[in-house]
């Protein structure tokens, strides 16, 4: 089952920070969709990021010892 994106959450990424989803963005370029977030901590920058690298999963040779599964995973009931 494919995981869906939800808009206008905050999700939390696999190092511990904590990110709010505005919407999808599509590259005028070459149609890719993108999410774009900010950070819920100084200096708040906004972000970029592919929707598939947004909803992949850690990478475990490099990460070994990350609790979380996914890059990014959304904080259920939080919503700005």
């Amino acid at each position: 089952m494919e995981r869906e994106i939800q808009l206008k959450r905050v999700y939390r990424h696999f190092k511990g920070l904590y990110y709010w989803v505005s919407e999808i963005g599509i590259d005028s370029e070459t149609e890719e969709e993108l999410v774009i977030y900010k950070q819920l901590y100084a200096p708040f920058k906004t972000y970029v990021r592919p929707l598939d690298m947004f909803m992949s999963e850690v990478d475990r040779e490099k990460y070994p010892d990350v609790k979380q599964k996914y890059r990014f995973e959304l904080c259920e009931g939080k919503k700005l």
